[in-house]
């Protein structure tokens, strides 16, 4: 399963990309987010962050593990977890663009077991609960990017 998206915001590049690596208020900016807690590294995302994040998916609460596996600053960074016999993988890139900050997303679903194979199926289904989900909380982080602090 694939997911991408994009979405302009009017802000520069480097606040853009300071506001999504800031782990310590992703909670109060992302209302889908229950909880976060760093578990290795720092607060401000960096190559080897590692976090776990509790928030409200399809009408209950999950928790997963993810961590940083590349980085570069001010121009893109991807995050991978594995939960459920699954492998996700979230790309995020950050360019200049019309005066403010063009944000593409890439998201994808791999299965690494025959049971997480299976239920991959069943995983379309929750494709456009997903795409709502993260939509609403670039939406949100767009928000606090535009905000004049």
């Amino acid at each position: 399963m694939k997911i991408t998206d994009s979405v302009h915001i009017d802000a520069p590049t480097d606040r853009v990309f300071e506001v999504f690596c800031d782990l310590d208020k992703t909670p109060t900016r992302v209302s889908g987010i229950l909880s976060l807690d760093v578990l290795e590294g720092s607060a401000q995302l960096a190559l080897g962050t590692k976090w776990r994040e509790t928030r409200v998916f399809g009408g209950k609460e999950a928790t997963e593990v993810m961590w940083v596996t590349a980085y570069e600053q001010d121009v893109s960074y991807t995050v991978d977890a594995q939960s459920h016999g699954m492998h996700y993988q979230s790309v995020y890139l950050f360019m200049p663009s019309h005066g403010g900050t063009r944000l593409e997303y890439r998201f994808t679903m791999t299965p690494l077991t025959i049971g997480a194979r299976l239920m991959s199926v069943v995983g379309l289904l929750f494709l456009g609960t997903t795409k709502k989900a993260l939509t609403k909380d670039h939406h949100e982080l767009k928000v606090a990017c535009e905000a004049q602090d």
